[in-house]
């Protein structure tokens, strides 16, 4: 082969190579982008679901006198009349059992 030969083979083969990978967005731009885009369609629906889940437990607090009476209890610590509640509360002895074994453990991280 010749030098001409040689030299439009490489410009050629130059060529390709620019239209697949050159230029602002390449081959492997347009692809990572579509991976981004793909990512990004999955965040778009984890939201959308949590969005829905959310609406749907606001709407139930709102409306749901169940729930209600569920959110007083456990948030706010309400009773019925005629309830008892009972608050379990550590001891000293075993609060400071604790306090010990804490002590002595950053003693033999040091």
């Amino acid at each position: 082969m010749t030098a001409g030969r040689w030299a439009t083979i490489i410009g050629l083969g130059a060529a390709l190579y620019f239209a697949f990978q050159g230029g602002e967005y390449g081959t492997l731009d347009l692809l990572q982008l579509r991976r981004e885009e793909a990512e990004e369609r999955a965040d778009v629906l984890r939201l959308q679901r949590l969005v829905d889940s959310l609406t749907k437990a606001a709407v139930a607090i709102e409306l749901d006198p169940r729930m209600q009476e569920r959110v007083a209890r456990e948030r706010f610590g309400m009773i019925k009349k005629g309830e008892f509640l009972y608050r379990l509360v550590p001891s000293s002895d075993s609060a400071t059992a604790t306090e010990k074994r804490e002590r002595e453990e950053q003693k033999r991280e040091r």
